[in-house]
């Protein structure tokens, strides 16, 4: 079953296309890798899904209905939750109380979130730094409780822009374990990574884009191995060595 749809949507700054007709449908319990080098347009592609800006033309489809252009508070409502690039917690309380507060926000009761708030730390071995708060964790640590955020209410779909970037090889484990445990159970998620063996091993199936557009989109393996593909993260010189060695 067809989850989203994305339909030749564009991002214009200015008269630069950061996202130019791009269009990719998701189905309810895949795991989809976004790549492509960067300035490419999927954190812009990203930020249109999420409700952060409004794109100029095309339309995004969740369950068949219209969402393009609502807030990301009516979109993380409907199940839509994203994890950034750059690291958002509350630096000045506790990992816990982080959970907590987005799980109040979303609409648990607080024993049903500080519940969910404890399960999170454990499955992502962050109970030793509950008490601590957001701003003495490490970066890694940071970065999975953001991530652990995105899941104290189930969602639709979990855009994630980067999570393994700067990332401890051990936390990075974590959360990939997670995330592959999370798909087996049917969660839908948008993958966007420069870590091609983290995607290859998580993600069947792969989109690559370049200056904006769709540039190939497939099992993950043969995208990879696509000329075009290759050559917009190489440059055409590179390829052409590949070619003839």
């Amino acid at each position: 079953m067809t989850l989203l749809q994305i339909q030749d949507v564009e991002k214009l700054f200015g008269g630069l296309h950061a996202v130019n007709q791009a269009s990719f449908d998701v189905e309810q319990g895949e795991l989809v890798g976004l790549i492509g080098p960067n300035g490419s347009g999927k954190t812009t592609l990203l930020n249109v899904l999420s409700g952060l800006m409004t794109a100029n033309a095309g339309q995004v489809l969740l369950d068949g209905h219209s969402v393009l252009g609502m807030t990301p508070t009516k979109l993380t409502r409907l199940g839509v939750l994203r994890m950034f690039q750059m690291t958002r917690v509350f630096t000045r309380v506790s990992a816990l109380d982080n959970l907590i507060v987005c799980g109040l926000a979303m609409g648990l009761n607080e024993p049903k979130a500080t519940a969910r708030a404890i399960e999170l730390l454990e499955e992502l071995q962050l109970t030793h730094v509950m008490h601590l708060d957001g701003g003495q964790l490490s970066g890694g640590q940071k970065k999975l409780l953001e991530f652990g955020a995105c899941f104290m209410v189930q969602p639709r779909l979990a855009l994630l822009d980067e999570p393994f970037a700067a990332v401890h090889p051990v936390m990075k484990e974590t959360m990939a374990a997670f995330i592959r445990r999370r798909s087996a159970g049917g969660q839908t998620f948008i993958l966007v990574s420069h870590d091609m063996p983290v995607v290859v091993e998580l993600c069947a199936r792969a989109v690559c884009m370049n200056a904006g557009k769709v540039l190939a989109d497939g099992p993950t393996e043969q995208v990879l191995n696509d000329p075009a593909v290759m050559e917009a993260y190489l440059g055409t010189e590179a390829l052409e060595g590949h070619e003839h060695a």
